[in-house]
Parts: C-alpha cells; structure tokens; sequence
C-alpha cells in the first residue's frame, strides 16, 4: 500500500463576515469507489415540496440552505450506523415491479435522516425499517425519479458511491465560549465523519466527541480564538486539517467553510 503524504493549499481571507478560508492540509489517500449493487426496499415521506424533509436527525437543518436540496433520505437504522452515515450517498434503481419507470432509472441521494423502527408492525406489513432490513425512506421527489408514487414502496438495488461536492468541507457552530458544539457538512468522498479534533489558538488539539448525527462537540473554552479542526474520514480514514477556519469572534449560528474536502 502506497503511504499517505500531505499537501498544503493556501487561501486568502475571504471579504465575507462570515467565512473564513485559511490555509489546510489534506493527507492523501486513494479515492473513494463505488460499492456493489445491493437488494432493498424505498418508501417515501412527505410531498412534492419535500418540507417534511427539513431538519432531520442528522441535523442539517434547511437541506435547502445547506446545499442537499431534494435528493435526500432517511435511513434504516441498520444503515444509519448511529449517525456515522449522515452525509454517505447512494445511487438507488427501481427494480422488479410495474411501478418502476421503464429504462431503470437512477438517482442518486444523500442520507440526511434517520427511519426508525416501528416495532408494532411486522417487518413486512409496515415495519419496513425493522432492523435487519436496509430501507430507504426517500423524499417524495427523489421517489418520484425511479417509480411512480403511487405504488408507496419498491424493491430497489442500491450501491454507495462518492459524494461530489462543489467546494469544501463547512462546519457550522453551535455552543458558548465553555462548550463547543459544530456541524459538518458538505463532505465529499465517503460523506461521513469518523471522528474530530479542535484547536484554538491557546490551546493544543483538542478530541471532541460524536453528539449525534454530523454533529461533534468539546467542552472547552475557546471562545476568543481562532479555531481550527482536524477531521478523519469514517469510509477511507483520509484526514484533513484545516487551518484557522473560525475566527476569534466566532458565534451561534456562524457557517463557515473551507476549500479543502475529502475525495
């Protein structure tokens, strides 16, 4: 196996109060390839607006705002790994039933919610999500791109594939000078997060733990720094450091992003 190297990538500040782009580092790994095609079922929820799809327990919020648009769904907890699978994508195909459109189309979604289990239905009247089943709970939009809706649930092949992402990896934040509390997003490659590091600009890299979904937190005090973050891929275990991606006056609410995103 070839060993890993890293390259820097240097940014100026961007005119914008609130993104920061600084200079990062990427430790070099292979390319994230696509799987193998795998039987499972999808359902939908929601309308044609995909409003229901907002937020979800991943925690992105408007998938509007947040760039996920409509392409989207919610996850059996067999795939949703506790949250490490927020962000993974997958190309989903209609297959062994007249509802599938001709030609078996494709469409290709990101995991921005969780489909819990309904342990008061049986696994195949209604408990589609029972563990050990892989289901995909898709926006009505995304449905309605391999099958016609009516039809409410089809058996369906899916395979995860990269996540291509235009630009690079942004992390939202949430907490107070004592507690730190960031969202990730936007991330390329595998999509997920394996595990976070911090580092203000008094303090040394600091673990943060998996709060839930695409969220990490650390209880620290680092207000009144400029932060940056050590982030390592869940899929490939690619790392990437980004340098200086909040200033000191960062806040609640603050989105910024970077220029450097996994592949």
């Amino acid at each position: 196996m070839a060993s890993l190297h890293s390259r820097s990538f240097t940014f100026l500040i961007v005119g914008l109060p609130w993104m920061v782009i600084m200079k990062s580092t990427v430790a070099l790994a292979p390319y994230y390839q696509p799987g193998p095609w795998t039987l499972a079922h999808a359902t939908f929820y929601g309308d044609e607006t995909a409003s229901e799809t907002m937020g979800g327990a991943c925690g992105y919020g408007n998938l509007f705002v947040t760039g996920y648009g409509t392409d989207t769904a919610a996850l059996s907890s067999t795939l949703f790994n506790n949250g490490y699978a927020c962000g993974t994508c997958y190309q989903i195909r209609c297959v062994q039933s007249p509802a599938c459109y001709k030609g078996s189309h494709i469409t290709t979604i990101t995991a921005t919610n969780l489909y819990p289990p309904n342990w008061g239905l049986d696994s195949n009247k209604g408990g589609w999500c029972n563990p050990p089943r892989t289901h995909f709970d898709m926006s009505k939009p995304a449905f309605m791109k391999i099958a016609q809706w009516k039809a409410g649930i089809v058996p369906v092949m899916f395979r995860r594939v990269p996540c291509a992402r235009t630009g690079g990896l942004r992390f939202q934040f949430q907490g107070n000078g004592y507690g730190l509390l960031v969202y990730v997003m936007n991330v390329g490659g595998g999509g997920d997060i394996a595990g976070m590091w911090v580092k203000g600009t008094k303090t040394g890299w600091i673990a943060m733990s998996h709060n839930w979904g695409a969220s990490y937190q650390a209880f620290a005090q680092l207000g009144g720094q400029a932060l940056s973050f050590k982030v390592v891929s869940y899929t490939t275990r690619e790392t990437i450091f980004a340098w200086n991606v909040a200033p000191a006056n960062w806040y609640a609410g603050l989105t910024c992003q970077t220029n450097v995103n996994f592949h």
